[in-house]
């Protein structure tokens, strides 16, 4: 996916900004989503869309950060730019802290804003990369056979000290029985060694309960 299906998602209770904002990105070749609460933007947003989300702090009932916090507890994985013309250093602190990509105060530099959103786009598609590889591991991984995936669990387990014979005594099976399983491991995967299944387990949280 490129630049050019990623969508701008505006959420700013003032109508002015929003048209202001809209008009002016638009110009910039941007593709934008208009929210005039945090709570209208949930009633639409899935989590399937990606671009980034441009935020204004201090909005009544849900502010700003409160969306943050509900997005990262959905396990929503949009950038976020803050804009305010009323939040502090303590606010400024907390977004970043939470992984916004920038805190803007009202007014800024309309170059700025474009600058923040090239960012977070570039950060939505390291994030859609890193998403795509891991579910493709995944899959990999739920095509093993449970046998295939405890001898795996127990390879990465302690990947520098145990051998086939060792697995063998633990499971009751032969070293040779393990051997090729470990062989069929490493085809399924389409890696060519245990430390390749030590970093790919890492990477996708494979043996997560």
């Amino acid at each position: 996916m490129s630049e050019a299906n990623l969508t701008v998602f505006l959420v700013d209770d003032d109508e002015d900004i929003r048209s202001s904002l809209s008009r002016a990105l638009t110009k910039r070749g941007f593709h934008i989503e208009n929210f005039a609460s945090a709570e209208e933007f949930l009633d639409t947003y899935n989590g399937e869309k990606s671009g980034c989300l441009l935020l204004d702090y201090g909005m009544p009932r849900m502010n700003g950060l409160e969306l943050q916090q509900h997005m990262i507890s959905k396990g929503y994985s949009l950038p976020i730019i803050f804009i305010t013309g009323h939040g502090g250093i303590p606010e400024s602190v907390q977004a970043m802290k939470a992984g916004a990509i920038d805190f803007l105060e009202k007014p800024f530099r309309q170059k700025t804003l474009v600058d923040c959103i090239n960012a977070a786009f570039e950060t939505a598609l390291a994030t859609q990369e890193h998403e795509k590889k891991t579910k493709d591991l995944r899959i990999k991984f739920e095509r093993l056979t449970d046998r295939e995936k405890e001898i795996a669990q127990l390879m990465v387990s302690n990947s520098s000290s145990t051998s086939s014979k060792d697995i063998g005594r633990i499971l009751n099976i032969s070293p040779r029985t393990v051997d090729h399983h470990r062989a069929r491991i490493l085809d399924k995967m389409n890696i060519n060694s245990v430390t390749e299944l030590v970093d790919l387990s890492i990477r996708a949280n494979l043996f997560s309960k």
